[in-house]
């Protein structure tokens, strides 16, 4: 078994000639010529491989004729680790020499029901990139996937690791990003072409559980969860660039605020440096596209809902929603101009750069994680006391500064879940959840109503239709203030339940 460590970054059909002609690329050796592979991917009737995420493919590489075998990879921010199983074919499988058990199994099972699901061709360049002690391969694939009559285009480069660390592929794809658009890709060729195969588009990717477990250290930890957030940040950056869904947009900016609620979270246990610089890159990142999402808001949420009294209500909210439209379209269109697959990949290749290259002290490594999970959801939870406290004059800047809070806290608990009281995650998620919407609302409501006023202007049939909708969710704001009352002063005093809690299992 050979463990294959590579980073495969995606780019523009446009773009391959600057690629070719970039310095490293250049200078790089060439072990051998273009060649042309051809590959059959198989698989059961039911899929039964890719359930338990193991791919077997065939490969024709002129003369010579391949069967891998490729399971369980570990892939954050375009960088894969996964164990692969390579053998000559005959024309009959043999998968003799997979020394892991449960897969050979499986395979040996299900060896005669296996039959071709699709296939990829593409030309291969390789080049080999030598710098001290570090060798990679620089592989250019161009070509498509093919599942009968469905086609996707292939246009990658792949960076394989043959002698240093990840961190050294993460290096030189910062070099090479700084002048191409190369954007980090998690998903792999057999990934797509399964796509193709069950008719599937890409789907916004929301936040996925917490892995994290008591015996790592607190930087241990941070990592694994900031390669998660990464996960969702790569697969909704991408996703928007090809969907007009603003649902993609919106779970970009929520993998933005985990990223930095996950900074704040560790702070403590991390370098001062390297929590500004990141804070201030990934709020500056998440506030680009702010601006289409609260349009968003204002026109499904805000408008959407208020209908008149009176016919010529109707035709001034008509006017104003149709305005609200257009702003939102306009919005929608900047942010995806906004959207620079370079920036982005950029921004996400140094980030995974920056954590490869982030040391952790013995001191670090020696801290109890339910210890200093403890410690911190403890003192989020003093600041949301605090902001409670204040925002009971329900003043809107208050009661945005508790949401803000509260959102920490929410976070915190998603992000130490495993290490916490699984019945209190239920509950004080639950409450959480709800004050937390009800407060989102409120906020909502309170931008709407100066966004509406502004938009306005001086004509008067506009503004008595924006301050008409501002009134028609007054009795739904009132009770949102109330809501979120009644959720969270319990929740705050509660310090038995909150002492079970964090206390864990």
């Amino acid at each position: 078994m050979s463990q294959e460590i590579e980073l495969k970054l995606a780019l523009p059909r446009k773009a391959l000639p600057a690629l070719r002609r970039h310095p490293i690329v250049q200078a790089a050796a060439k072990p051998g010529p273009t060649r042309t592979l051809d590959n059959t991917y198989f698989d059961t009737a039911d899929l039964a491989l890719r359930k338990r995420r193991i791919a077997v493919r065939t490969r024709r590489q002129g003369r010579l004729l391949l069967q891998t075998v490729k399971c369980s990879a570990q892939s954050t921010g375009g960088l894969t680790s996964r164990p692969e199983w390579e053998r000559p074919f005959d024309g009959g499988f043999d998968f003799s020499e997979v020394d892991a058990g449960a897969v050979r199994k499986l395979l040996e099972a299900r060896r005669d029901e296996l039959v071709p699901v699709f296939s990829t061709r593409f030309r291969r360049e390789t080049r080999e990139h030598c710098e001290r002690d570090v060798r990679i391969l620089l592989m250019i694939d161009t070509g498509e996937v093919v599942c009968g009559e469905h086609v996707a285009p292939i246009c990658e480069l792949e960076l394989e690791l043959v002698e240093g660390k990840p961190l050294d592929l993460l290096l030189l794809a910062c070099r090479l990003a700084a002048d191409l658009p190369l954007v980090p890709s998690d998903v792999s060729k057999a990934e797509r072409g399964f796509r193709l195969h069950n008719g599937q588009q890409a789907e916004p990717l929301r936040a996925a559980a917490s892995t994290i477990t008591p015996d790592q250290g607190p930087v241990e930890a941070f990592t694994t969860l900031a390669f998660s957030c990464v996960q969702q940040w790569q697969a909704n950056a991408i996703g928007a660039m090809d969907s007009t869904n603003p649902e993609f947009i919106h779970q970009l900016r929520v993998s933005q605020r985990r990223l930095r609620s996950l900074l704040r979270l560790f702070a403590p246990a991390l370098p001062e440096t390297f929590v500004a610089d990141w804070s201030e890159r990934l709020r500056n990142n998440a506030n680009s596209f702010g601006d289409a999402r609260d349009l968003d808001v204002l026109s499904d949420e805000i408008l959407a809902p208020v209908a008149g009294t009176t016919a010529d209500e109707d035709a001034a909210l008509g006017r104003l929603q149709e305005k609200v439209r257009i702003e939102r379209d306009r919005a929608r269109d900047a942010a995806l101009a906004r959207l620079d697959p370079a920036e982005q990949g950029r921004l996400i290749i140094g980030f995974m750069a920056a954590l490869h290259a982030m040391p952790e002290n013995a001191l670090h490594r020696s801290v109890d994680l339910r210890t200093f999970a403890r410690l911190q959801l403890s003192r989020i939870r003093k600041r949301v006391k605090r902001r409670f406290e204040a925002a009971r004059t329900l003043i809107p800047a208050r009661l945005h500064a508790l949401r803000i809070a509260l959102k920490q806290l929410r976070y915190g608990i998603e992000f130490f879940t495993p290490l916490l009281h699984p019945r209190e995650v239920v509950r004080f998620g639950k409450s959480l959840a709800k004050a937390q919407n009800a407060l989102g609302f409120i906020n909502d409501l309170d931008v709407a109503r100066h966004r509406l006023s502004a938009m306005a202007g001086d004509d008067v049939e506009l503004a008595r239709a924006a301050a008409f909708s501002c009134g028609w969710h007054g009795p739904q704001y009132a009770k949102a203030c109330r809501n979120s009352i009644r959720e969270l002063a319990p929740l705050l005093k509660e310090s038995a339940r909150w002492k079970k809690l964090t206390q864990g299992k």
